[in-house]
Order: structure tokens, then C-alpha cells, then sequence
């Protein structure tokens, strides 16, 4: 009996302690349960706030990616690269941007004629966007774009050989790039989605960029570390900056049709103020995205009298334009744009322009390129018509190598240093302006955001 109690004892203890074992796994089990569950919580709040602070969307569809977003309401392909800061706020999303060039050039290297110049200069802009959704459907975004050209470059801009377009005291601006007003642009959108599919969207600019012609050359990944303006920017894209725009878009699924009126004239020489818009003029474009690698568009427009210097003068502009983006890896993209445009008076048969440029970037080094034949009149490059000829055509070809390297960051900045070389291949007939195949060189430190993480 001794015996038997004491297995008992035994027994009632072993049992005791099972359960007590039990009692503690159990306790750590709710406890893992309950710390799985604090964490799923914790994840699924994170998810919610990374939702509320998700990227913007393209500027004209709230179903689009902010990538596709290029100048006014142009396209971009959806695999673009996208260089900014993004900001948050309860329902709103914000981006700045932009782009400082400190850099002296040279137009003439080897002093061959008597037309190239050289400059230290620092051409720049400046860029914020604000963003909102509206309802369930509707999309409102804003632009505000800045340039201080005619701090950094004064009146008459900065030396470009062969380039033309614009004036300064009256007189038409040759061999230079004219600088950007200080306004450059200033415009509002709205954007209705009836599906992700379908979008109508409105915007208006004083200034802003009608539907005419491809991204403009700074928003352009394959153009954006070229301290340069193309010498064919007045041939596609030089409607960037117009006082006076309203554009009406539709968008089915990968294609966008648009059509905009606005003030034909180029703005003035006050880069200061706000020009009188008249809305005399019209442009449409077509655009496709056939794929995230691509961004197609065609598009035609009617100026009526763009040089202020020749009012009598209306233009007719046609552009075509391919532009690709590949990504391929952290920090490593390949993009570039194949760009056609012409320009034709009703006096005139019509100039043409062809441009390709790429750009390769390998996370802190960017090679780039381009190439550009265009037409140039004897009015355009200011030459005696005695001499020249009235309505003389000289074919003028460019190519340009430069690469960038970033030296390092400055919070969410990058700062790097590079230098470019262009070769010119004019009309024989100018050799004795120019001189035979000139050559331009620069070296700059460019300022830009860092590449944001998509």
C-alpha cells in the first residue's frame, strides 16, 4: 500500500508537470500567434501607408505610370527612367527636378572661322509637380517650370553653332541658343477615367507645350545629359514654352489622340514676363505605346507667324518620332529617341531635319550621343543674300560624343563631371564663315536628382 500511494504521488506529479509543460508551450504558442499577428498588423498598416504614399501617376491618367509622363502632355515609354525628388503629403503627391550645367564651351576649337564663340555659362531648369486624385475618377495635376537662362546666359544665350531661331534687340539670334524665359511653364490638367482603359483629359498653359511634336529635348532620357540644345530643336520641339495653350485628349488603352489651339507667335525677348496669348494657331497628335519599351508619335500643326522678327511668315510643322527605353539592371539603362521634323512656308517646298541620339548609363557613368542633319536657309543663319542667294537650302550635319561620370552626392543630388566633342559637317559653300568641318568642345559639372527607385 506504501507503494502503490507513493506511484500514485509519482503519477499525480508527472501528470502536474505535463500539464505545466503544456501550460507553457501553449502560452508561448498564443504568444509566437500573437507576435505573428502584431507583425502581420504591422505589415499590413505599412502596405496601407505605402499605399497612401504611392508614386504619382502619369500626369493625364490616373491608370497610367508616372514614367510615361514627358513635356506638356507628351509620352514617354513606360520602362523611362525617371530622375526626381518625391514628396508626400495627406492628398497630395509632389515631384521636383531639374537641371544645372557649369560649364565652359567652345564652338570653334581650332578656330577654323570667324562665326564660332566660347563662354562660361550655366544653363538650367527647374521643375514641380503637384497631384491629386479627385473623386473616384477624376485626376488634377500641376506644373510649375523654371529657368534662370537669362541670369546664367543672358539676352543672346549661349554659343551653339549652326543653331537659329529667336531674336535679341531686334535682330535674329544665329550660332546661338536662345535662353528660356523665366516662366517656362505654368499649367493646370484634369483627367476624367471612365476605365482603366479609357481617359479624357484637359490642359491649359500660359505658358505650355501644345500637342505638337515629341518629349522636348531636357525631359528626354536619351538628350537629359547633354548640356546642348539640338541645332533642329526649332524644327520638333521649340512649341515647349507658348504663351497660351488648351489641349483635349483622349486616351484608348495604349493610344491617345490630342488636339490643342495655341499662340503661334515664340515668346519674346523680355524672358520675364507673360506674352499675349491669342490662340491663332492649332496642332494634333497621335500617340502610341506599343509596348513599356516604346513611345511613338506623330503629329502636324499650324503656326500662325512665329518669328516676331518675320510676322508675314506661317509655318506648317510635321513630326515623327520613336523613342526606346531599356532597362538593364540597377542604375543601368539604355534609352534613345529617332526624331523627324519639317518646317514649310506657303513660299517654300519645306526644311527638313532628322535627329538620333542615345544615351547609356552604367549606375555612376553616362556615355551619350547624337546626330543631326537639318536644313538651314540663308535667313535662318543671317547670310548675305547677295552672296548666298534668297532662298538658299545648306544641308548641315552634327554628331556629338560625350559622357558624365557623378563625382558624388549631395543628399538626394547628383554631381558629376563630363565633357563632349561635336563635329560639324556644313555646305562647302559656308567654309568661308565656319571654316571646313569645325569642331566645338565643353567641359561642365552637371547638378541633377538621383534616379528614383520605380
Amino acid at each position: 500500500m506504501k507503494y502503490l500511494f507513493g506511484l500514485l504521488i509519482l503519477l499525480i506529479g508527472l501528470k502536474n508537470q505535463s500539464l505545466a509543460q503544456k501550460m507553457d508551450m501553449d502560452m508561448a504558442d498564443t504568444s509566437r500567434h500573437h507576435q505573428k499577428n502584431t507583425h502581420k498588423n504591422s505589415m499590413e498598416m505599412m502596405d496601407e501607408d505605402m499605399a497612401g504614399m504611392k508614386m504619382m501617376s502619369n500626369s493625364q491618367s490616373k491608370n497610367l505610370p508616372m514614367s510615361r509622363s514627358g513635356s506638356g502632355t507628351s509620352w514617354l515609354p513606360d520602362a523611362s527612367p525617371v530622375y526626381g525628388i518625391m514628396l508626400h503629403g495627406q492628398n497630395w503627391q509632389y515631384m521636383v527636378h531639374g537641371n544645372v550645367d557649369f560649364r565652359y564651351t567652345k564652338q570653334d576649337l581650332f578656330n577654323k572661322g570667324s562665326r564660332g564663340a566660347d563662354k562660361l555659362d550655366a544653363p538650367n531648369w527647374f521643375m514641380g509637380m503637384a497631384q491629386r486624385q479627385v473623386g473616384k475618377n477624376g485626376l488634377l495635376h500641376f506644373n510649375l517650370m523654371l529657368s534662370l537662362d537669362a541670369v546664367t546666359e543672358g539676352g543672346n544665350g549661349y554659343p551653339l553653332l549652326f543653331q537659329s531661331g529667336e531674336s535679341w534687340k531686334g535682330q535674329s539670334l544665329f550660332d546661338r541658343q536662345h535662353p528660356h524665359d523665366l516662366f517656362s511653364e505654368l499649367s493646370a490638367s484634369y483627367a476624367y477615367s471612365f476605365s482603366k482603359k479609357t481617359d479624357l483629359s484637359f490642359y491649359i498653359g500660359y505658358p505650355g507645350e501644345p500637342a505638337l511634336g515629341p518629349v522636348a529635348f531636357m525631359h528626354r532620357p536619351s538628350a537629359m545629359a547633354n548640356p546642348d540644345a539640338p541645332i533642329s530643336h526649332h524644327w520638333s520641339d521649340a512649341t515647349h514654352i507658348t504663351f497660351g495653350v488648351a489641349t483635349i485628349g483622349f486616351r484608348f488603352d495604349d493610344f491617345k489622340i490630342e488636339a490643342s489651339s495655341f499662340t503661334g507667335r515664340e515668346p519674346n525677348e523680355n524672358r520675364y514676363n507673360f506674352d499675349q496669348p491669342k490662340f491663332d494657331s492649332y496642332s494634333a497628335r497621335l500617340n502610341y505605346n506599343p509596348s513599356a519599351n516604346w513611345a511613338l508619335q506623330v503629329s502636324h500643326g499650324f503656326l500662325k507667324s512665329p518669328e516676331e522678327l518675320h510676322p508675314e511668315e506661317n509655318v506648317s510643322r510635321t513630326t515623327a518620332s520613336a523613342t526606346y527605353s531599356l532597362p538593364l539592371g540597377d542604375e543601368k539603362t539604355f534609352n534613345a529617341t529617332a526624331l523627324w521634323g519639317l518646317n514649310k512656308t506657303p513660299a517654300q517646298q519645306g526644311d527638313n531635319s532628322a535627329l538620333f541620339e542615345a544615351n547609356l548609363r552604367l549606375k555612376r557613368l553616362d556615355f551619350y550621343t547624337r546626330y543631326e542633319f537639318v536644313q538651314k536657309t540663308t535667313e535662318e543663319l543671317v547670310l548675305n543674300p547677295v552672296v548666298y542667294g534668297n532662298d538658299t537650302v545648306f544641308p548641315v550635319n552634327a554628331i556629338t560624343l560625350g559622357l558624365n561620370y557623378d563625382l558624388f552626392r549631395l543628399g538626394p543630388l547628383n554631381l558629376a563631371a563630363g565633357g563632349q566633342l561635336s563635329y560639324y559637317g556644313a555646305d562647302s559653300r559656308l567654309n568661308g564663315l565656319y571654316g571646313k568641318n569645325p569642331m566645338a568642345g565643353e567641359v561642365f559639372l552637371r547638378l541633377y536628382p538621383r534616379l528614383m527607385k520605380m
